[in-house]
């Protein structure tokens, strides 16, 4: 191989799962999950990138864009308690780009429900790490645990 090309390839090979980089998005995901919980809605909208261009699929609702996200927050209060992550599995695509897939058991009107969850995150310069897509959905049964 050329050694310049060499170079090149190594200059932008892809970092997986940079350490920091995981850090830093399991941190943010905890706290998510405690403004979730806690309701906090300006935590909340905080976390999704401000832009028309951010989606969040939720159970029953498709939102497109921060103003629509936003204005579903302020008029639907969480139905669920006792909440937990399960699983949660967080991948880095260098250092500006992660996604966080989580399983979560709690209950729904007093009913158990297996629910997941999906978030892109990317880091951006003078905003820092935001959600820019999102997507949330109930198991129809309960899978059994896996590695």
């Amino acid at each position: 191989m050329n050694p310049a090309r060499h170079l090149l390839l190594a200059a932008t090979m892809l970092i997986v799962n940079d350490s920091a980089v995981i850090a830093k998005i399991a941190a943010l995901h905890d706290a998510y999950e405690r403004a979730l919980v806690a309701n906090d809605i300006p935590a909340l909208n905080g976390f999704f990138w401000d832009s028309p261009h951010t989606v969040r699929y939720g159970v029953n609702e498709h939102l497109y864009g921060a103003e629509a996200i936003a204005a579903y927050r302020q008029g639907n209060t969480p139905a669920f308690t006792e909440r937990k992550l399960l699983r949660r599995t967080i991948l880095s695509l260098g250092p500006e780009v992660a996604s966080v897939m989580s399983e979560i058991s709690q209950k729904i009107a007093g009913q158990p429900r297996h629910c997941r969850q999906s978030q892109v995150w990317i880091h951006q310069p003078g905003a820092g790490w935001k959600i820019v897509a999102a997507h949330v959905s109930n198991a129809l049964t309960v899978p059994p645990a896996s590695g």
